[in-house]
């Protein structure tokens, strides 16, 4: 058995949530998501003292299922820490002439390329850039806010010679030595 799938997830005050046979609603006041369940995997809430909790329980011992048990409990866990907190990620753009700019529902990225870059920010994203070079990514699910966050830093990656790109904050980079004359 799993030892995440067993804890329970504790469910905060202003947070409805709502199981069907295949997917956990989870309602709260930062927004509403469903997050699908494995098949094999049963969600029931429960309320003791006035704290409500969400348990997952496997149907049956089986191989198959026990793989995804502690998976659907942290997904579940997630859509409930989104919907109450949201999650974040912040990039920034280091190297001369390199900056990015909010157009609306845009991001135009100047990267040193010929060409500017535009991105269009997904529904449920929320996008800030401060002093052209930080950017932060916001959003209440957690798997399309990495998502985000990683195709913007797919346009340019960090070079590990010159140390230009967009990068994570606070990314180490392993700072490769050049080629000697010797």
């Amino acid at each position: 058995m799993s030892r995440i799938g067993k804890k329970p997830i504790q469910i905060p005050k202003g947070v409805t949530v709502k199981v069907a046979a295949d997917a956990v609603e989870v309602q709260g006041p930062k927004g509403k998501l469903r997050q699908p369940i494995p098949a094999g995997i049963k969600f029931a809430q429960r309320s003791e003292d006035g704290a409500s909790t969400l348990v997952a329980t496997p149907e049956r011992q089986d191989k198959d299922i026990k793989k995804f048990y502690g998976l659907a409990r942290s997904l579940v866990a997630n859509a409930v820490t989104g919907v109450t907190e949201g999650f974040k990620k912040e990039l920034d753009i280091v190297g001369i002439g390199y900056r990015a700019e909010l157009k609306g529902k845009q991001v135009t990225f100047s990267l040193g390329y010929s060409h500017p870059i535009v991105f269009d920010i997904p529904a449920g994203i929320d996008i800030t850039i401060d002093k052209q070079t930080h950017i932060v990514v916001t959003g209440v699910d957690r798997q399309l806010v990495g998502q985000v966050a990683a195709n913007i830093r797919r346009m340019r990656k960090p070079d590990p010679y010159k140390q230009k790109g967009v990068r994570y904050t606070g990314e180490q980079l392993k700072k490769k030595v050049g080629k000697t004359g010797a």
